[in-house]
């Protein structure tokens, strides 16, 4: 399962009508925090990026599988501080247009740090960020200083009918072209934000309201080989960073990526869900930050 939330696979997509809505909500799309951002050229599409900062540290910010990069703006500032600072919206989130043609997700990746002329870089990815920057790593493992996996999922790892259903429900509206309930059952979600984050809530779902497509575009993401048995293949720091709340096959991710990456450090943040740089963002950039910088080469 390529994206462990979002949208419904390819055969129960929106109509034409729809899609062509939210490509033009995708071209009005932007992030909250007003930064300027620009586009790097990929196979067949571009991608949008913001950067900001000037320091040694290169870290590149990859969102989940819910909405774009503007989910970091709450900790934005604080990276931008301390590190030179890339995040990007990946195909057919946000600003980057969906694509029409299939394509590698590493390889996009790859892309963006050659052309910001990026040699070495911190991956701090969130969900289905994190198993891109896990198998980006096991591609390209001279590139990559530190691993920071956020509610991260690992390629070639089951996922229970619990977690199928849960998906399948919430998204259920979308067949019936139904885009607001459908973002507001993602929105509401017990296990992306923890219950009593309401300001969280509303940030996500206005997020999701301005940019429709981040759940409902086409994809055409090539599967990757499983990662899970070359786990042991990565012999960097790694931190994984769990939400309490988080749905249980989540913290069985967690658990076999600490099992397989030796040496990893796994951290369970309280009150909080999938997303917890929404709900306690001043704790998210200490956690991250405190463990880069302690394990800076």
């Amino acid at each position: 399962m390529k994206r462990m939330y979002g949208r419904l696979p390819a055969d129960l997509l929106l109509g034409a009508l729809l899609l062509a809505a939210c490509t033009a909500a995708a071209a009005q799309g932007s992030n909250s925090a007003g930064n300027s951002g620009s586009f790097v050229d990929v196979e067949g599409s571009k991608l949008y990026y913001e950067e900001c900062g000037t320091g040694p540290q290169a870290v590149i910010l990859i969102h989940d599988g819910i909405a774009h990069s503007a989910v970091w703006d709450d900790v934005w500032p604080d990276f931008c501080k301390k590190f030179h600072t890339i995040r990007y919206d990946r195909r057919g989130y946000g600003r980057t247009p969906a694509s029409t043609t299939w394509y590698n997700e590493t390889e996009d990746l790859a892309a963006l740090l050659r052309q910001r002329r990026v040699s070495r870089a911190v991956l701090v990815g969130s969900s289905h960020g994190g198993e891109l920057s896990i198998d980006f790593t096991l591609r390209y493992p001279n590139v990559v200083e530190q691993l920071v996996l956020v509610g991260a999922v690992v390629s070639g790892f089951p996922y229970s009918d619990h977690f199928l259903n849960r998906g399948m429900a919430n998204s259920k509206p979308f067949e019936k072209n139904d885009v607001p309930t459908g973002l507001a059952n993602w929105a509401k979600d017990k296990y992306l934000l923890a219950p009593g984050h309401e300001a969280a809530q509303k940030r996500l779902l206005a997020l999701l309201t301005a940019n429709p497509q981040d759940m409902t575009h086409n994809d055409y993401a090539r599967p990757t080989m499983p990662a899970i048995g070359h786990l042991h293949e990565i012999r960097i720091p790694t931190l994984i960073l769990v939400g309490d709340a988080d749905i249980p096959d989540v913290h069985a991710h967690a658990g076999a990526i600490e099992a397989g990456i030796s040496g990893s450090k796994r951290v369970v943040i309280s009150d909080t869900g999938h997303l917890m740089y929404l709900e306690k963002p001043a704790e998210f950039s200490r956690e991250v930050m405190g463990f880069i910088e302690s394990n800076r080469f």
